[in-house]
């Protein structure tokens, strides 16, 4: 009688035991994050805000398919001739900057790999401080694909550093210059 009553609970403690470790595994599977970063640094020197922006390739790879249904593989020898157009046709619709109410351009410089990050190279030529009183960035990248994306933005001119955190409900940062 002894024996049936540590068999049961033998058996209860390893279906104890298997509960307890799919709960915890269910709690320890990888969660992806959705973010980019990306840095305005006014330069006096060029009369210039210079803008760099990390955002992951495989991300970056996915709502140019979902967008405009083309297959770039980003940082390989087969990556597309066409990748550089379709990213900069992205970012025109998905980065904007407003100086003083006016959406202004920036040229695209281009961009590199560094591990599983594309880094963007941008410019936005002569800005005039003494003139500009307020800056507008919104960065939509990347929300139209995942709702949990979130872009923060950090701004550096003479002196001064203002940072957004900004979402597809909040996509805009405004600072006064």
């Amino acid at each position: 009688m002894g024996s049936t009553i540590q068999m049961k609970l033998k058996k209860a403690q390893t279906i104890a035991f298997l509960l307890s470790a799919i709960l915890l595994l269910s709690f320890t599977a990888a969660h992806k994050f959705y973010v980019s970063v990306t840095n305005v640094v006014y330069s006096e020197k060029n009369n210039s805000f210079q803008i760099t922006s990390r955002v992951f390739i495989d991300d970056l790879e996915n709502v140019l398919m979902e967008r405009y249904g083309v297959k770039t593989s980003l940082a390989t020898p087969e990556e597309s001739e066409t990748a550089n157009f379709y990213i900069e046709k992205y970012l025109k619709t998905k980065f904007l900057v407003e100086l003083d109410g006016e959406t202004v351009p920036y040229v695209f410089l281009g961009k590199k790999y560094e591990n599983d990050v594309v880094v963007f190279y941008m410019e936005i030529e002569n800005v005039d401080l003494e003139i500009v009183k307020t800056m507008v960035v919104q960065n939509e990248v990347l929300t139209d694909l995942f709702d949990e994306q979130q872009n923060i933005v950090h701004v550096k001119w003479k002196g001064n550093k203002k940072s957004f955190v900004l979402v597809r409900e909040n996509n805009k940062g405004m600072l006064n210059l």
